[in-house]
């Protein structure tokens, strides 16, 4: 029997080595049924024309503006794949990580998401068993994942609704895991399925990161939380945005929070309430939004 059809999905904006660095370690995936889109946020710095001439077997879909996390909608809808293997333009799958993936998912109808295990690429060495043997530790039943390195059956992703266009940046894993566990499937990690990233420092003096962080988890919330979940968590994020404006000299979370409540239209018809166990499970580490300057 045919192995199935596998679709790697890159967005990138203005990193033309990291990308051309990446698209090569794919080149060494081991699965044979591959695909690799490569959705293009308008660079200025010449990674498309870089991809076009260096990695022709890559589909490249070309954005005529930066759209943000929009842009990998693109690339999700023009994939063929049963199953769709979400990047950074800065991560790659090890070799054997996809052939582990699926199997995973043959094994398991009601597995949605398989969350790689995400190594910081300076600092962990790849090799074959390296890795622990198959079939690996699992961490069942997760709330969420990481964007760095992920695989979800495309039908699924397809029915729950790609990528929050809104959001620009930032809690669209989140947002997406919200709905793959309400539609009844789970989200697992596998230790043996691994990615690696190459990790940036985090620049302190942008204020991109508390924004959107900010901005998108009111969103987030009003989108899924059941009404009385809502509310209270609204209040939370409020006083959150009000003490650490003060703690941190910062009126970014102020100006976040007052965009969320301005532009919050954008919503109108995508609010869906998530099942309540679900979202009190989940954990958010709304936290993680309000330490940016400390």
């Amino acid at each position: 029997m045919a192995q199935p059809l596998v679709s790697i999905v890159m967005l990138c904006w203005n990193r033309r080595e990291d990308v051309d660095d990446v698209l090569g370690r794919i080149a060494e995936v081991e699965y044979p049924r591959l695909e690799v889109i490569v959705v293009d946020n308008a660079s200025h710095d010449g990674t498309a024309e870089m991809v076009a001439e260096r990695h022709p077997r890559a589909r490249l879909l070309r954005m005529a503006e930066n759209l943000g996390i929009a842009g990998y909608n693109a690339g999700f809808e023009a994939a063929r794949g049963e199953y769709v293997v979400v990047l950074d333009d800065d991560s790659y799958p090890a070799p054997d990580a996809l052939g582990r993936m699926v199997e995973r998912f043959a094994a398991d109808p009601k597995l949605g998401v398989v969350a790689f295990d995400v190594r910081n690429a300076a600092s962990f060495q790849w090799r074959p068993g390296a890795a622990p043997a198959a079939p690996g530790a699992a961490v069942a039943y997760q709330m969420s994942f990481n964007g760095a390195g992920f695989g979800i059956r495309r039908v699924l992703f397809e029915q729950v609704g790609w990528y929050p266009a809104e959001f620009f940046l930032y809690w669209n894993e989140q947002d997406t895991a919200f709905r793959v566990l309400d539609a009844g499937y789970r989200i697992e990690t596998h230790d043996d399925i691994i990615a690696l990233h190459k990790f940036s420092p985090r620049n302190r003096a942008s204020e991109r990161a508390p924004f959107f962080y900010t901005r998108n988890a009111f969103w987030m919330v009003w989108k899924n939380y059941p009404l009385d979940l809502a509310l209270t968590t609204t209040a939370r994020l409020i006083h959150r945005c009000l003490y650490h404006a003060l703690e941190q000299r910062s009126s970014v979370y102020l100006r976040a929070m007052w965009a969320a409540f301005r532009d919050g239209g954008c919503l109108r018809g995508k609010r869906k309430p998530v099942a309540r166990e679900i979202v009190n499970g989940a954990r958010v580490a709304f936290e993680n939004a309000f330490a940016q300057f400390r």
